[in-house]
């Protein structure tokens, strides 16, 4: 969840570290830092809060060092619990989570060892400089080999100058060098992108070395082995607003482009003629996920069942291992994932695939480490996602997901159309400004229900996880049939409620939940297809989307719940792009 750049070249490593971890904001932190490497010493620079209160790093010394964002969780924000971290002669970065860090740390104090942080990372540059003889890669695999849990770490040591060895176990790293000999280490690949960059995703027990101007990995045995190096996209290295006041809006107006990137004809497309044929052929279906990617399972088991009539469940990624999961023969297993690295949906295909499922990761992130792991890589066409909250790679999915639907519906004689849905968000887009009007009504709400039914209840979930997200105001989604199960003696004056009806055949048993909610004082708000309901007394205000297959509908009526949700936040007065305690790709379980 946090974010590593590390830098090894001939330039003033500072400004380029700090440059790099500005890149990688967007994965939400609450401290940065960085340390170069200078004359046998540190030059050290940390700080809560964010990237830019490390200054610019131009009267920084070295030429080479590392940089960290950290997001807590062992030991609170603050400039004591930043990284790097340092102790004796070596400096460390660390993404993840030591879990063994207690036994290892009364091994150091019983040395007579002190720390200096609160944070599990630290017993990692004890054990280092405890191993360090010379050969820093050496003394990191042996660090390594006492680590339980999961990590990316980046190390200097004041005896190895002009050196940085790092580290992969379950948490994102990847090594790169320029076409100028300068070589680069990130957790992602924005972080160091720019043109011609070749690249290597390390994979879980390899150890690299950056020296000399060469990049050498070895295995966990520190065998030298020979790693493919891909050429770097350069159009991801620097995300811009465009204009926008902020990446969510910009990322929610794209969703009619994303969408449209993101439909592939797995009928014809003989990139896909493997997977389509195991589409086809598979007698159950089961997705796991985490957050978002999860409503979007949620909505795409809905369109399965109801429209091809497949057994389709899906799991949270972060349970699906602790209930001893059953895999049927025949069973294909969809992992989604935006980044391709949410260490809970990694473990969770893990799991299905060793228990016999073919697995098919669904991703915005190509050499994510999901991609090597799955038989059938399907990757969205959303771009770049910066915001924390996600919105156009939940359409993404979705468009990828319905795609599928259509594609298996056909192979069952059956015809369905998804095609047009980019157009009709583009209108739904349009039809949402309206929601902009309501946001008085929710900051002043003590809480906030969306209801629905059948695929209506899955955007209520994701609706009101977008809106606690950023807004920070209490509020739960649920199916509207359970609101008079208990959750009704909470509405009252001061609570908010949003409606989405898309599915006529349960239209107005969601209005029966509208009116409970209107009887107890409770101001109803309606998302909807069918402008006639938006006309009765209960409601306040409606937006009216586009009618599409019904089972499809979430990728239209979530927009104006997006849409909300950003305008809420506005209000409140927070940043929708950088959330508290959030953030974008969630490495740690």
């Amino acid at each position: 969840m946090c974010g590593i750049v590390g830098y090894c070249g001939n330039r003033k490593a500072a400004p380029v570290l700090i440059a790099g971890l500005k890149k990688l904001e967007y994965r939400g932190y609450d401290s940065a830092g960085i340390a170069t490497l200078y004359k046998g010493g540190y030059r050290l620079v940390k700080k809560k809060g964010r990237v830019e209160g490390l200054g610019d790093g131009k009267d920084v010394k070295g030429n080479v060092g590392i940089g960290h964002t950290r997001w807590a969780t062992h030991g609170a924000p603050s400039t004591r619990n930043a990284h790097p971290h340092v102790f004796g002669q070596v400096a460390i970065v660390h993404n993840g989570i030591i879990e063994n860090a207690a036994e290892l740390k009364k091994e150091c104090l019983a040395r007579g060892e002190k720390f200096a942080s609160e944070t599990d990372s630290e017993v990692i540059a004890h054990l280092i400089n405890r191993f360090y003889r010379g050969d820093l890669a050496a003394a990191l695999r042996a660090c390594t080999q006492r680590l339980t849990g999961s990590y990316a770490i980046a190390v200097l040591a004041a005896g190895s100058p002009d050196t940085i060895a790092c580290a992969r176990q379950k948490s994102p790293l990847v090594v790169a060098k320029n076409r100028a000999g300068e070589l680069l280490l990130a957790s992602d690949i924005p972080a160091v992108a720019e043109e011609g960059l070749q690249v290597c995703t390390l994979q879980d027990g390899e150890i690299a070395l950056l020296q000399n101007g060469e990049i050498t990995v070895f295995d966990s045995t520190m065998r030298r082995i020979n790693r493919d190096f891909f050429v770097c996209d350069a159009q991801i290295s620097a995300p811009a607003k465009n204009g926008y006041e902020h990446f969510m809006y910009k990322e929610i107006t794209e969703i009619p482009f994303a969408m449209r990137n993101s439909m592939p004809d797995f009928t014809q497309n003989q990139d896909f003629s493997v997977f389509y044929k195991v589409l086809c052929q598979a007698k159950y279906i089961e997705i796991v996920a985490c957050g978002t990617a999860y409503h979007s399972g949620l909505c795409a088991a809905y369109a399965f069942e109801k429209i091809c009539r497949i057994p389709c469940r899906v799991s949270l990624a972060s349970e699906y291992r602790y209930r001893d999961p059953i895999v049927p023969e025949g069973a294909l297993v969809l992992a989604i994932s935006q980044s391709g690295e949410t260490a809970d949906t990694l473990a969770a295909a893990q799991l299905a695939k060793e228990r016999g499922a073919c697995l098919a990761a669904l991703t915005n992130v190509g050499h994510s480490s999901i991609t090597t792991l799955a038989d059938f890589v399907i990757l969205t066409g959303a771009g770049q996602e910066v915001a924390v909250a996600a919105t156009k790679s939940f359409n993404a999915q979705l468009a990828t997901l319905y795609a599928m639907v259509q594609a298996l519906a056909a192979h069952q004689g059956t015809k369905v159309e998804c095609r047009d849905l980019p157009a009709l968000a583009a209108l739904s887009l349009k039809a949402s400004e309206r929601v902009r009007s309501w946001t008085p009504y929710f900051t002043g709400a003590k809480s906030v229900f969306f209801l629905g039914r059948g695929a209506d209840c899955f955007v209520a979930s994701e609706g009101s996880l977008k809106l606690k997200e950023i807004s920070y105001i209490p509020s739960e989604g649920y199916a509207a049939g359970e609101l008079k199960h208990g959750t009704l003696a909470l509405v009252d004056k001061e609570t908010a409620v949003v409606a989405v009806i898309t599915q006529q055949s349960v239209a107005q048993k969601t209005m029966n939940a509208v009116h409970e909610a209107y009887a107890r004082g409770a101001k109803v708000f309606l998302v909807t297809a069918f402008p006639e309901y938006g006309k009765r007394e209960e409601i306040v205000d409606h937006v009216v989307i586009p009618t599409c297959e019904e089972a499809f509908s979430p990728a239209l009526s979530v927009i104006p719940l997006q849409v909300l949700a950003y305008s809420v936040c506005l209000a409140c007065g927070y940043d929708p792009d950088k959330p508290r305690n959030l953030a974008k790709s969630v490495t740690v379980e």
